[in-house]
């Protein structure tokens, strides 16, 4: 079977030639394999480090997107494609050498229409801060039910992958990525295929490394990001099954502060309903923490990394809605 490995990137000079280099050493056939690495205009290193690759191995191309939208970068590759198999990737990871093999195996084992991996989360510099971070993204508080991101034991039929394998036919029976949703282009997908009928598995037995934000600037940036488009891709798609719960539960803590606040300024006592709310998420949190608490992260910073994870993500759900609001009382004007 033939494999088309897709990775769309952006600015990645410091990523992209560890994720190349994982490729490439796979124990996948190189003659049934082609890579097409889709940018959107790099304005650092990353476009000259692809090039060098490509010097080397003629099954590599460098594709534009001007758009630099992912969802428009996987539809170039998805256009481009010749594999049986297309397999969208991250530059922001890297994968072992039987990753391709096993994901092919488990394709036809199961016949599915997509098949993903579990990942570890890794940090590139291991500070007791980065190391936090990352802890937080890999535990269940955390980030809920995502099974890809906590780990199973047996094979699994889920709702979504990350760095899916898909069947070529998929595309044509179930569409393309949507290219209007800059976050969540990948759950929404994965979402449709399930909706319409498709099978969706998660393997055990084979992961990869997703290298995660090592600060809470850029924690809080990519989650305000991803919460702000949940509400749009409810929007845009019309339909709340373009995604899972998990994705709106930051939104309710977040207004169970917000709204009782608010309404305390004309019934005082609800002031006790923010309180409660914001106790109890801070004791879950310090409980949380403790547990995760290792020489190589800080119980501090794990209190942060919980509260950044959950608090920007809501207000970006929240400021969503705002938007979407505003942009209505624009039309209705």
């Amino acid at each position: 079977m033939t494999i088309t490995v897709i990775i769309p990137c952006f600015n990645e000079e410091h990523y992209i030639a560890s994720c190349l280099d994982s490729v490439l050493k796979s124990d996948y056939d190189k003659d049934k394999m082609e890579i097409l690495v889709v940018d959107g205009m790099s304005s650092d290193k990353t476009r000259d480090i692809v090039r060098l690759y490509i010097k080397k191995y003629n099954y590599i191309k460098l594709l534009d997107n001007q758009d630099r939208i992912v969802p428009i970068s996987m539809n170039i590759g998805i256009k481009e494609a010749t594999g049986d198999y297309i397999i969208r990737l991250d530059a922001h990871a890297d994968y072992p050498l039987n990753y391709f093999p096993k994901l092919i195996v488990w394709h036809q084992k199961l016949d599915a229409d997509n098949v993903g991996t579990t990942i570890i989360t890794k940090v590139k510099n291991k500070t007791l801060k980065a190391n936090s971070i990352k802890e937080v993204l890999s535990h269940k508080f955390g980030v809920g039910d995502s099974d890809f991101r906590t780990g199973i034991k047996e094979v699994k039929e889920v709702d979504t992958v990350p760095f899916g394998c898909f069947k070529r036919e998929v595309f044509e029976k179930y569409g393309l990525y949507d290219e209007r949703l800059v976050r969540n282009q990948d759950i929404e997908l994965n979402k449709r295929i399930v909706n319409g009928g498709g099978k969706i598995y998660l393997i055990p037995d084979v992961q990869c490394t997703y290298y995660a934000r090592e600060n809470f600037t850029a924690l809080a940036k990519n989650n305000f990001s991803n919460g702000y488009w949940s509400i749009l891709t409810a929007h845009y798609t019309k339909k709340l099954k373009s995604l899972s719960l998990r994705h709106f539960i930051p939104l309710i803590f977040v207004l169970s502060l917000l709204i009782p606040t608010l309404l305390s300024l004309l019934v005082p006592n609800l002031i006790y309903v923010t309180l409660f709310s914001l106790g109890s998420y801070l004791a879950l949190v310090i409980i949380m923490s403790l547990k995760s608490k290792d020489k190589g992260n800080s119980f501090f910073y794990l209190i942060m990394s919980f509260f950044t994870l959950h608090f920007s993500y809501g207000v970006g759900s929240l400021v969503g809605i705002f938007s979407l609001l505003g942009n209505y009382t624009k039309g209705k004007k």
